[in-house]
């Protein structure tokens, strides 16, 4: 790697980052099931049908984990907490083993020197609330902020930073409109709906972390970059619609405290009534944004019904998730994110990376593509704070190889190989360039 930790400022923080459903295991110590169990038992939906009912393993191998990411030299551990783990049927009694096992590797991540960096949701919810519509009924929020106080008055008084909810787009479009992910809807009435809910529930559960007196609050969205197909105007208008769903609807509501007006002209009609009374709660002021960044999209325009559009294929080198790899798109966004809505809140890089074609030959594995994909964003990174911005951090995805969603255990993220089988961990070449960039 070209970069270090000495080519960044004073107090810049690096990191990895896991989700609790893609590694702990969630058939284990009292968790309840989710609409990611149901999502995968139906046919179709996965591949082979896979879940997170093992994973690796995480709930019984953390300590191994933990020790990975301090021998590595990192500065913080962007973990997430399991709604179903915590609260099995999502409200009500509490499962004592899930708390237990968030205090434990809470105190694991101080004892070995790491900062706690908590995602209170990252997509595996209750299926008991799913029965009841899940992100497209209008009390999740309440819900949602009443999870926060459980979890949040076990351990929020150690972890460094939280953020409520991982990746709303995702979390709503993604899920409820794409249906390529939990609950599987292609609904454009559940998809406005749980758009605005997942932002109020973001907005419920700052609240109430603000109100046990907790601090470094955040907001953690994810980004790509649009780029029209061709010159046309009609491309132009759609890869600008594209960003408005993606990107500038959640950063909107959330920063600027209103939608964008081409997004309502598909959405408005079926958000609920009087939502424009909302955004006091989805404005809740936050310390830090958080950007999750892998690439960018090529739009065009087509006769379909709203929006009107679809992706291109682009022609720049791509991931194993076929992903262009664009690192300027990152140093775009961070530049753009920091002058149209969070101003002067700092931002942190708080997912970035690629799957790759990984295999263990004699013990290694020489991922020599991610080392460049790293190298060249973090690069970008450093552009945008020589220019001005304010970004504070680097999270890298993933610690570990994990269950990637609707790709089963194809997709191979980590800077740790896992034998799916034995569960052993092997430190890829990334991790070892990474430690000794990152080393003091």
């Amino acid at each position: 790697m070209r970069h270090s930790r000495t080519d960044f400022p004073e107090g810049f923080l690096f990191g990895a980052a896991t989700s609790s459903y893609q590694i702990e295991g969630h058939a284990q110590g009292g968790a309840g099931r989710t609409h990611w169990d149901t999502f995968a038992a139906t046919p179709g939906n996965v591949v082979r049908a896979e879940d997170g009912a093992r994973a690796c393993d995480h709930y019984n191998r953390w300590e191994e984990d933990l020790d990975l990411l301090r021998d590595a030299s990192f500065d913080v551990y962007r973990f997430s907490t399991s709604w179903a783990r915590v609260m099995p049927e999502g409200r009500g009694q509490p499962n004592a083993r899930g708390l237990d096992f968030y205090d434990r590797l809470v105190d694991g991540m101080l004892e070995r020197g790491l900062k706690p960096a908590a995602t209170l949701y990252h997509w595996e919810l209750p299926s008991t609330l799913a029965d009841m519509g899940g992100w497209a009924n209008a009390d999740i929020p309440k819900w949602f902020g009443d999870f926060t106080q459980v979890i949040m008055e076990r351990i929020g008084d150690r972890v460094w930073s939280a953020a409520p909810i991982n990746e709303p787009w995702c979390v709503s479009w993604l899920s409820h409109f794409l249906g390529l992910q939990a609950p599987g809807l292609r609904d454009i009435r559940a998809t406005a709906r749980a758009m605005h809910h997942v932002l109020l529930a973001h907005g419920r559960s700052i609240e109430v972390m603000r109100g046990l007196g907790m601090k470094n609050l955040g907001a953690v969205c994810n980004f790509e970059y649009a780029v029209p197909a061709d010159d046309s105007p009609a491309a132009q208008k759609a890869a600008r619609l594209y960003d408005g769903y993606y990107n500038r609807f959640f950063l909107s509501g959330i920063f600027n405290r209103s939608y964008p007006e081409d997004v309502l002209e598909g959405l408005g009609p079926h958000l609920p009534k009087g939502w424009e009374n909302d955004f006091d709660l989805i404005g809740q002021p936050v310390d830090w944004c958080g950007m999750n960044y892998y690439t960018r999209k090529l739009i065009a325009p087509d006769n379909g019904p709203w929006p009107s559009h679809h992706e291109v294929e682009g022609p720049l080198p791509k991931t194993e998730m076929g992903w262009e790899i664009f690192p300027d798109g990152l140093y775009n966004l961070l530049t753009r994110v920091h002058g149209a809505y969070t101003r002067d809140v700092p931002l942190y890089v708080t997912e970035n990376g690629m799957a790759n074609a990984d295999r263990l030959v004699n013990g290694e594995v020489k991922d020599q593509a991610r080392i460049d994909y790293i190298d060249a964003h973090l690069e970008r990174v450093k552009r945008a704070i020589d220019d001005g911005v304010p970004v504070k951090g680097y999270f890298t995805w993933s610690l570990l190889d994990n269950y990637e969603w609707a790709l089963g255990y194809d997709k191979r993220f980590g800077l740790v190989h896992v034998d799916f089988d034995s569960l052993k961990r092997t430190p890829k070449a990334s991790y070892h360039e990474l430690a000794r960039a990152l080393a003091r």
